[in-house]
């Protein structure tokens, strides 16, 4: 017999909501010319961001990762704070034949210890720092030659150019991710962060 009412959805696996304990290993803040940052012992936070951060404010101007505004269209500033893992920059410092990798080299502002694959957080993902911050996570941060430029001239790589591109292609999925201010405060090295992350699903082929 025909199928008159054929299956509306593909079979989806529901992952179940789950928090991590982790800590904020290191701070930073860029001066309000330059993206690139300095270490702190501590951020204080308002609606609009970082006080004082080269990402600070309510609303940014769209760039190239909005190729559905015209570039410099005011919209909300998702991008308020950049979060990276030390485990995961080690790895991207590996594939460009680097010691080492600098937090600050690409603009961070927190480094996140105890999350494994914290590329990977979903958005949604909220991390609630023990005094009292809240931060929630809006995407992926993609790779960048610009970053990657950073990343060269800092390093003293023989050719800054094959630097800048490189990183783009070595670092997907390990640049860390993107957040801004749920709820203000201050966050200060070595607080402990306790991060929910929200239900997911998975459509299956």
């Amino acid at each position: 017999m025909m199928d008159l009412f054929p299956e509306a959805e593909k079979p989806v696996e529901i992952i179940p909501a789950k928090k991590l304990s982790a800590r904020a290993a290191a701070l930073f803040v860029a001066p309000a010319d330059h993206f690139q940052t300095r270490p702190v012992e501590e951020l204080r936070l308002g609606f609009d961001g970082i006080s004082g951060d080269f990402h600070a404010g309510s609303t940014r101007r769209s760039g190239g990762r909005e190729p559905w505004y015209p570039r410099g269209t005011e919209m909300r500033n998702e991008r308020q704070l950049s979060i990276v893992a030390g485990d995961e920059l080690a790895i991207v410092a590996g594939r460009m034949g680097l010691p080492e990798i600098k937090p600050e080299w690409i603009g961070a502002n927190l480094v996140i210890e105890g999350v494994p694959h914290l590329s990977m957080l979903p958005a949604g993902t909220l991390l609630f720092f023990k005094d009292g911050v809240t931060l929630k996570i809006d995407a992926q941060n993609g790779p960048c030659r610009i970053a990657g430029r950073s990343i060269a001239e800092n390093a003293d790589m023989a050719d800054i150019e094959a630097g800048a591109l490189l990183f783009p292609k070595v670092a997907k999925r390990l640049r860390g991710v993107v957040a801004w201010v749920e709820k203000p405060g201050t966050i200060r090295v070595g607080e402990e962060i306790s991060a929910r992350v929200p239900e997911q699903w998975i459509y299956q082929a």
